[in-house]
């Protein structure tokens, strides 16, 4: 049959669960910011990108796939395909490698992204390729760039992009170095966790350009002053991604926390001080600050970039509260 191929009854199915899943997306109010992009999720089909995925279960994972012998389990595939829920696309060793993001995430990125028409976007993180035919159906595929360093990844995801009828430039290479050949761009937006914001990034955007992406289990947007400059807040959500590879923070082991107190170990906003401030304070003192402070929110962090300096901060970048990033 193929996952390209359904009959009659799976097509129909995933026809249906795909309004239901807007119509999930909409009433979550992800894309309040840009709803013009209601209609590119009700275009493209996200089964064709994930035409096998990954399901946690005791001991590990169990693997759905299009072209299951088993009627009921393709049915789950599909079902599975319209969830508004991350999949697991990519294991090596057991370890999480690539996914397909949840949804309603991706709707809410993508809308805070804030995209005009005839701009040029960088999609850093191929995945899929799902997000790509998205920023495709809405700009256009000369418009639309995405990077991956996996050769397999970016080999899929081009396989996936054509078969839903979109043809963006697929690039296999460094995402931290950009896609210099097909700059500048207008926006960047990255589907991987970062550590800090790349400068290749910075120089390859226009004046004015926005770069959005997940660091320290939030959502950072920064507006490109120049080649050496930006600056930007965090958004109000969590968001949990991939790590760019060749990047990252560790989280700090359990023993390191042995100072503060459980509620505060255990709050997500803590947490995201503690990675933002990873290597600067002291588990302790990042405490004593969140209490201080009123356990604020991530809309009060930023980052600014300006030159080789880069630096997260608390509600002023000039401000009391200040860590390196690089």
């Amino acid at each position: 049959m193929g996952a390209h191929a359904l009959d009659r009854d799976l097509a129909e199915l995933a026809d249906s669960a795909r309004a239901a899943l807007v119509r999930e997306i909409d009433a979550s109010g992800a894309w309040a910011a840009d709803p013009g992009w209601r209609e590119a999720f009700e275009a493209v089909p996200r089964h064709l990108f994930v035409p096998y995925y990954y399901v946690g279960v005791m001991g590990g994972y169990e693997r759905r796939w299009g072209e299951s012998p088993d009627p009921r389990a393709r049915e789950k595939w599909v079902r599975g395909a319209y969830a508004d829920a991350p999949l697991a696309t990519r294991l090596r060793d057991g370890e999480l490698v690539s996914s397909s993001s949840q949804p309603s995430l991706m709707a809410m990125m993508l809308a805070e992204l804030r995209v005009r028409d005839g701009d040029r976007v960088l999609e850093i993180g191929a995945g899929t390729g799902y997000n790509a035919a998205l920023l495709a159906h809405r700009l256009g595929d000369d418009r639309v760039t995405t990077v991956d360093l996996e050769p397999e990844i970016t080999e899929a995801a081009r396989g996936h992009l054509a078969a839903a009828g979109y043809h963006p430039a697929v690039v296999t290479g460094d995402g931290a170095r950009g896609v210099p050949e097909r700059a500048p761009f207008d926006r960047i937006i990255a589907t991987c966790t970062l550590a800090t914001v790349p400068t290749a990034w910075l120089a390859q955007c226009r004046p004015g350009a926005l770069i959005l992406g997940p660091l320290a289990t939030g959502l950072i947007a920064l507006t490109v002053r120049d080649a050496g400059h930006a600056q930007g807040r965090f958004l109000h959500t969590p968001a949990y991604f991939v790590p760019l590879r060749g990047t990252g923070r560790p989280d700090p082991e359990p023993a390191e926390l042995g100072g503060v107190p459980r509620p505060a170990r255990e709050n997500e906003l803590f947490r995201f001080l503690l990675a933002l401030s990873r290597g600067s304070l002291e588990p302790e003192e990042a405490h004593a600050l969140w209490k201080r402070e009123g356990q604020p929110s991530r809309e009060r962090y930023g980052i600014t970039v300006s030159g080789d300096r880069e630096w997260a901060w608390l509600d002023d970048p000039e401000g009391p509260y200040a860590w390196p990033l690089r």
